[in-house]
């Protein structure tokens, strides 16, 4: 049985899309009644990092799972890792970030970041943790603008990142929960080149057939609409991850997903092209009995 937490999440979801037929898989969800039309046939139950029953019952016969956990205080991962040693889980696929790697990093997420690592690393299970640069799928929180104003907004626009797809850290992470080898490595996952705001505006205009406008973004302006979306260490762990992106720390390209899977990782052009739709259909708006997950 294959565990993965945080199913419909951005790579969770593309975890179970392409896990092979014929394998048991469960997803964990905090609702399945609200996730259980995004995974037909798969087995959905309800799991939550704060309930150790429902953990329990997640992990019951589980061998191998995937742990993507979003909280800053270590205690989701802390929890899930005590109940995948009590239901004798045999290995734990970690995903956690590149940044780890960065000495200059000292930011709150990070930190947290490499004290979970630490946790998985003295439990006693096998392990593996995957540490992708930004997901390319970031972008979409560009899809408004452009579609409203055709004007793309971000700060720092020519600082480079190597951003990945999140479609190849699954698919490293489908090879890594279903074959043998991958016990105590860590992998760095990246895109094949470094791109910037500038650059993947122009790309998306290109693709599109319209001008964008790029537009920068003051430290302040982006800290104001960060603040909308995060609680205030969060955001500011995003600032000063953005004032390493400018200084070049998040430019260095791996190999690493085609050494796993066998093909080189996708290209921003790739990603954009298969979410062109993003940036050019309005969002239905739901009515009073949709669910969404």
């Amino acid at each position: 049985m294959i565990l993965v937490t945080g199913g419909t999440g951005t790579v969770g979801r593309e975890v179970v899309r392409a896990l092979p037929a014929g394998l048991c898989v469960r997803v964990m969800t905090r609702d399945p009644v609200k996730a259980a039309g995004v995974f037909p046939g798969v087995e959905m139950v309800a799991g939550d990092y704060t309930d150790p029953v429902s953990l329990a019952g997640a992990v019951r016969g589980v061998r191998t799972a995937f742990l993507v956990t979003t909280r800053v205080d270590g205690v989701d991962d802390a929890a899930f890792v005590s109940a995948a040693v009590a239901a004798g889980v045999r290995r734990v696929v970690k995903l956690s970030a590149a940044a780890v790697l960065d000495p200059g990093a000292d930011d709150l997420v990070t930190c947290r970041q490499r004290a979970n690592e630490d946790l998985l690393r003295g439990c006693g299970l096998e392990w593996t943790l995957l540490r992708p640069r930004a997901f390319m799928s970031n972008c979409l929180s560009w899809a408004m603008p452009v579609r409203r104003e055709r004007t793309v907004r971000a700060l720092y626009g020519t600082s480079p990142n190597a951003c990945v797809d999140p479609r190849d850290v699954a698919e490293v992470a489908v090879r890594v929960l279903t074959e043998e080898g991958h016990a105590g490595r860590a992998y760095t996952l990246t895109g094949p080149r470094a791109v910037t705001a500038v650059g993947q505006t122009r790309e998306l205009g290109r693709l599109l057939g319209i001008p964008l406008r790029f537009e920068e973004l003051t430290p302040d302006q982006a800290r104001a609409a960060l603040s909308g979306r995060y609680p205030p260490p969060v955001v500011e762990a995003l600032l000063a991850s953005a004032e390493r992106q400018r200084a070049g720390a998040k430019a260095q390209v791996e190999d690493t997903v085609r050494m796993v899977t066998g093909h080189g990782a996708r290209s921003f052009r790739d990603w954009a092209r298969d979410h062109l739709a993003a940036f050019t259909q309005v969002p239905a708006e739901p009515g009073p009995h949709r669910q969404t997950p």
